[in-house]
């Protein structure tokens, strides 16, 4: 006789059908705030992951919980580095951070890898399996692998990542590693919350100079071509020369830092210790002549705007009066009834004198 779906459960873990049924209650349960805190404070990656997911919500109700979640940790933050690092698809991206956290976590470092799985305009849905491409990285005590979906965020970047920033920060990890999704416009919001942006290339796909966009190259730090392995060694010392010429024809960074250009294989760990010694001479290099500290500065207050920004676009698009009016001033542009300059001022107008 074959057995339903809930009776294997219950039969494989003795559960009773009551015990079952309490136990995905309780997790359906929001813990206090405080006691949130209390454990994100003393490294618990649990309770991270549910702080995350809680900040993470677009449910109003959880929106002031997340607000208090916030502040608290804040005053609690250790200084990380963070890095993002970006590429198209295919370079190997998830091979490279597993390889070079897995370097990091063996000198006894905290690591926390965010990465940022692009949803689909279509269905929205997200395959979020970052943790599955890290595996080994997932299972090492002292790392932290944590996929997001894009969402409706520009560019790819998740809407909270710097919110998670903070809280991984408080949780006690060294470094902050930042996945961008590499669709072109994430790099930007990225680079925007990161001390150090690296740039994944691959030799071999063509002329290497070819696909790359000068304001990407212009952000990176350093440039890694990845799978320098194998019939690939030759291709990828050529591509190494050919971009070391043309970074030197950027301008000189703020920074005072001059990018570099590296090869490495992910797959045999061939280059990653002089990778991570390019970050440490970075960070040595920009905090001595303050840069660090004046781009921190810099990038608290561009958060400042963009949330902002977010607050009161969410604001107006959840405006009752404005959902209801959306929907007929979309029709009337459409059907060429009104132009979309017209009809956004008249919504707007409505927005302003609806408000209180």
């Amino acid at each position: 006789m074959k057995k339903d779906k809930s009776e294997k459960v219950n039969n494989t873990e003795n559960f009773s059908p009551e015990v079952f049924k309490k136990i995905q209650q309780a997790r359906k349960l929001q813990p206090r705030t405080e006691e949130l805190i209390s454990s994100i404070l003393s490294g618990d990656v649990g309770a991270l992951s549910r702080a995350i997911t809680l900040i993470e919500s677009n449910n109003p109700n959880h929106f002031a919980n997340a607000k208090a979640l916030i502040n608290v940790c804040l005053s609690h933050t250790k200084q990380s580095i963070r890095i993002g690092i970006t590429g198209v698809p295919g370079v190997g991206k998830s091979t490279f951070i597993e390889a070079f956290g897995k370097h990091l976590t063996r000198q006894g470092k905290k690591v926390a890898v965010l990465t940022i799985d692009p949803s689909s305009s279509i269905s929205h849905g997200s395959i979020l399996g970052d943790k599955t491409r890290m595996e080994e990285l997932a299972k090492d005590s002292n790392a932290y692998v944590r996929p997001s979906a894009s969402g409706e965020t520009l560019g790819g970047v998740a809407r909270k990542t710097r919110e998670t920033i903070t809280l991984c920060e408080a949780a006690g990890f060294d470094i902050i590693i930042i996945e961008t999704v590499g669709v072109g416009q994430s790099e930007i919001a990225v680079h925007s919350m990161v001390d150090f942006f690296l740039l994944l290339q691959i030799a071999g796909a063509g002329d290497e100079l070819q696909g790359i966009k000068r304001g990407i190259m212009e952000m990176a730090d350093a440039v890694v071509i990845n799978k320098a392995d194998g019939d690939n060694v030759a291709k990828a010392i050529v591509a190494k020369t050919e971009l070391s010429r043309a970074l030197h024809l950027f301008p000189p960074k703020k920074s005072e830092w001059t990018p570099t250009v590296s090869t490495c294989s992910a797959k045999t760990q061939e280059g990653i210790t002089e990778i991570e010694q390019i970050i440490v001479n970075y960070i040595e290099t920009t905090k001595n002549n303050g840069y660090f500290d004046r781009k921190r500065a810099e990038q608290n207050e561009y958060w400042l705007l963009e949330t902002i920004n977010n607050q009161l676009k969410e604001d107006f698009f959840n405006h009752p009066e404005i959902r209801d009016l959306l929907e007929k001033t979309k029709k009337a542009v459409q059907n060429n009834e009104s132009s979309p300059f017209a009809a956004a001022q008249l919504l707007l107008e409505t927005y302003f004198k609806n408000k209180p």
